[in-house]
């Protein structure tokens, strides 16, 4: 019976994949076709280093999920996790939630390699931050950039100290909730009754589909965990420059589309547009931030000088690109990963 509800799942887990994959091939045909159009008009060995710098951004996440593991006991070789990056990233531009579909699925992956549930939260939880915390450094390169060149206006500044607040404030309040075993306990308790009372709208018979009592003990080991990372502060430092590394290489892949097109812009244009536009896509409910990226960017770019003309057919030809590269492999090893047969043996040893 559990092989063949086993079986059942992972038939679901197929067709809902590529239900959503089809979906966000639909809403982005058109923009796909025109993409595709101007290939000919493009400089082809400059587009090819974007291959390289995807290769580098999953090779970034791979080395924050070390560095972290590692730091609260568990060493895990560079290979799976490099996997399981392209993994995550398939899940979050595929289905619509947000971001957090990912964390789900980093949290049962890491299963296969004896990690529990509180570990994997606060690691990808920990990825997450590294990343918010990067784009504080890089804004403020790409404000003086574009001071340089006199394009600084007040809605740029307005908007680029809108959102280094922003992460400022949830960074700290996210560190101020997990600091303290009352409060983790009693933040997330809360949140997990609140999710289960919505899900009895649709499921009435089912009061507590999110077990209480095992979410609160798994908050409990993200508690301790953070507790060990808190005290080894000193080792954090590949975590962070691997994740500033992992937007610089991203920034340089929609930089290298400019450049293919022949357009010289002003990086700090680039990357302010990047960051805002990534900042909206993650929390959107949209695959991929699908509509809400591509505007945003193309808006605040807008801001900066650079016309639509340039700005549309790059940011829409970067996505297309950057997602031919990424989904494909990400997707044979989530599938893999889902088939019982097709799972790894985790080996806990350091390449």
């Amino acid at each position: 019976m559990a092989e063949k509800l086993g079986r059942r799942w992972r038939k679901a887990i197929t067709i809902a994949t590529f239900v959503a994959l089809t979906l966000l091939i639909y809403f982005s045909w058109e923009e796909i076709v025109d993409t595709f159009k101007r290939f000919n008009e493009v400089n082809a060995p400059i587009l090819a280093l974007i291959v390289l710098l995807q290769f580098l951004n999953h090779h970034s996440y791979a080395k924050v999920y070390q560095s972290l593991f590692k730091i609260v006991g568990k060493t895990l070789r560079y290979w799976p996790m490099f996997r399981v990056s392209l993994e995550v990233n398939f899940v979050n531009n595929v289905f619509p939630t947000g971001g957090l579909t990912g964390f789900s699925y980093f949290g049962l992956r890491m299963q296969q390699f004896e990690v529990n549930a509180g570990k994997s939260t606060l690691v990808q939880m920990m990825r997450w931050v590294g990343v918010f915390l990067s784009f504080q450094v890089l804004t403020l390169f790409g404000l003086v950039s574009l001071a340089v060149e006199g394009k600084v206006n007040n809605f740029t500044i307005l908007i680029a100290s809108s959102l280094v607040t922003l992460i400022l404030v949830g960074t700290i309040f996210i560190t101020y909730i997990v600091g303290s075993r009352q409060r983790i306990d009693a933040f997330f308790t809360w949140i997990t009754k609140a999710i289960n009372r919505v899900i009895q709208v649709v499921r009435p018979k089912h009061p507590e589909t999110i077990n209480v009592a095992s979410s609160r003990q798994m908050f409990f080991d993200l508690h301790e965990d953070y507790n060990i990372i808190k005290k080894s502060y000193t080792k954090l430092g590949a975590w962070f420059v691997y994740s500033l590394l992992a937007n610089v290489v991203e920034i340089a892949s929609i930089y290298a589309i400019y450049l293919a097109f022949g357009d010289v812009v002003n990086p700090g244009a680039v990357i302010l547009a990047y960051i805002i536009a990534s900042f909206a896509g993650f929390i959107s409910v949209l695959p991929g931030g699908v509509g809400i990226y591509e505007g945003l960017m193309v808006a605040v770019l807008a801001t900066a000088g650079i016309s639509p003309g340039i700005s549309i057919p790059a940011t829409v030809m970067y996505r297309v690109l950057t997602s031919a590269i990424q989904l494909p492999p990400g997707y044979y090893f989530y599938q893999k990963a889902i088939d019982d047969t097709g799972w790894e043996k985790p080996d806990k040893g350091k390449k």
